[in-house]
């Protein structure tokens, strides 16, 4: 299966308990993190540019923890900057499983392969590499030639331990879909259990001659969607159909909520108007309807998971979209 049985029936239950509540602003996914030191410098990475005046600072254990409680997600993805500088990260991630959350750990790789004898497999665990292409590419973007590598070693050694092992990619303007098949076919073959594609955003503060505009996602993700020949996608079907222009989808901002040392970002996960000390306050004093790529010029162009994933999963309404999700779930093939 794409996910466990258990965070399936987790999810759908968080689902239908808040559609019962008529509650159409909750969270499916929180974005913690916990920190913004990195040990790279990628094209295209905002964070390091957004909060320079914040890399020297954490969060708790314990802050971690009330963020998820807050937010009350069924999954937590603790992205960064670079989790496994976190001095904690070993608690973090032990105290969001222990309090029943399914947690994604991201990682650029770097520390990975000596990070995994520090940790145990668990259910609730999925450890994420993000890698954008084959070597030259990868190294190209991350501007270091010894990641692609030390990531790679990371990733054959957690799947030997029996850890859950998935990949992160995102696709620009120049990326090469052939070699993102080939290069999914590679890490399939190193024991990746799933991956995530997802077209790169316009930060406010990066150059924007990498990323791709709206007609070029459709015509790049119409062409990968065709070509998986079985490589499971842990994305949904709807969603990727709405990367291919076959669907029609509202940005659910909300969805996805974002904690860190600034506070609660508002309104997205990409684009910051300001931070708020709660997740109520995210929820009930940002003016959700002033946003959307239809409303904001910033998100023209923006198809990026975290904003319309969850809007996928709301568009499931027919007997066929259920059949659609169902062969993705438990056979992680394209329908």
């Amino acid at each position: 299966m794409i996910y466990s049985f258990n965070l399936a029936s987790k999810l759908t239950k968080h689902i239908i308990v808040n559609n019962f509540k008529n509650n159409d602003k909750f969270a499916y996914v929180l974005m913690l993190e916990p920190l913004f030191k990195c040990n790279l410098s990628c094209s295209g990475c905002g964070r390091i540019i957004e909060y320079k005046n914040y890399m020297s600072e954490m969060l708790s254990v314990e802050q971690c923890l009330d963020a998820a409680l807050q937010a009350k997600a069924p999954v937590v993805s603790i992205t960064g900057g670079e989790p496994l500088l976190h001095p904690q990260i070993k608690e973090i991630i032990s105290v969001l499983i222990k309090n029943k959350f399914f947690v994604y750990l991201c990682t650029n790789g770097l520390k990975l392969y000596e990070f995994i004898d520090e940790i145990k497999p668990d259910k609730r665990l999925s450890i994420v590499v993000h890698l954008d292409g084959l070597e030259g590419t990868h190294s190209m973007i991350t501007r270091n030639n010894l990641v692609f590598k030390k990531a790679l070693d990371g990733i054959k050694k957690a799947a030997k331990l029996n850890f859950t092992v998935r990949t992160n990619t995102t696709i620009y303007k120049d990326t090469d879909i052939n070699e993102i098949l080939s290069f999914f076919k590679m890490v399939t073959n190193y024991g990746v259990h799933s991956i995530m594609v997802s077209p790169g955003f316009y930060y406010e503060r990066v150059e924007n001659n990498i990323f791709l505009e709206k007609e070029e996602v459709n015509k790049t993700f119409y062409k990968l969607y065709n070509s998986l020949n079985g490589v499971k996608i842990y994305n949904t079907p709807f969603y990727w159909e709405f990367l291919s222009g076959n669907r029609n989808l509202k940005c659910t901002p909300w969805a996805n909520p974002t904690f860190n040392v600034a506070g609660w970002k508002s309104p997205c996960y990409l684009i910051t108007d300001t931070h708020f000390p709660t997740y109520k306050d995210l929820i009930t004093q940002t003016n959700w309807d002033n946003y959307g790529p239809d409303k904001d010029l910033r998100c023209k162009n923006c198809m990026v998971h975290c904003g319309f994933e969850a809007s996928a999963i709301k568009s499931i309404k027919s007997l066929k979209d259920i059949y659609k999700v169902l062969k993705w779930s438990f056979l992680g093939k394209k329908p």
